[in-house]
């Protein structure tokens, strides 16, 4: 599969000043700028800047950032699921995971991480991929933000809906392990049916499972 990565810009007036929005954003272009030191909700910042690095590398890694000048204030990640994840069981060529959304502390408040989303989509080509996120409470910024399970999980569908990523069911143990965790979901308009279908069964893996006891193997 072609991973065409299309740039596309955007500039938004913020109360902490005009921020450009960017990307995807190649490994020698992200060298340009210097990385928040409060972007460390995942690893230390300087970790994490090399881990975009070696998701901008891939070849159908995107990454796009929000600067303040030549300082990245935030970013969105995409890439194939890990392979440890049940994501990757069917190893689909037009399945993409946002595997991290961040903004750096002082910046919050001002709809960056729906622009970045909203950024993101502009690329024509991402109607050739589904795109999930899963997203479980435990990762939420709970007490920095000082809202409920249950407000933070209205912010986040709120800002996944600028990319036009919606809740979707599934089986898997972890998400359903409590009910504010859930996975969100884009189809884009050019996925054929096989690969719907596809997703429809890595999304029920348990149910398929319990279908194949059944039957005898």
């Amino acid at each position: 599969m072609d991973h065409i990565k299309e740039y596309h810009s955007m500039t938004v007036d913020t109360s902490a000043g005009p921020l450009i929005l960017e990307g995807p954003m190649s490994s020698s272009e992200l060298s340009n700028y210097t990385f928040h030191d409060g972007l460390k909700a995942f690893r230390p910042p300087n970790q994490q800047f090399e881990a975009l690095l070696g998701i901008a590398d891939l070849k159908e890694g995107r990454i796009i950032i929000v600067k303040d000048q030549d300082l990245i204030v935030g970013y969105v990640t995409f890439l194939y699921p890990d392979l440890l994840e049940r994501w990757s069981k069917f190893q689909m060529d037009d399945l993409l995971e946002l595997g991290a959304i961040e903004i750096a502390k002082e910046y919050r408040g001002n709809k960056i991480g729906s622009n970045l989303l909203r950024l993101a989509m502009m690329d024509a080509s991402v109607e050739n991929y589904i795109i999930i996120s899963t997203e479980y409470y435990w990762h939420w910024d709970l007490k920095e933000t000082k809202l409920s399970v249950w407000n933070y999980r209205k912010v986040m569908e709120k800002m996944m809906a600028a990319g036009e990523l919606f809740p979707a069911p599934t089986d898997d143990p972890e998400i359903i392990s409590h009910p504010a965790n859930c996975l969100m979901v884009r189809i884009g308009k050019n996925v054929p049916e096989s690969s719907v279908k596809q997703f429809d069964q890595l999304r029920f893996l348990e149910r398929e499972k319990h279908r194949s006891f059944r039957k005898g193997y």
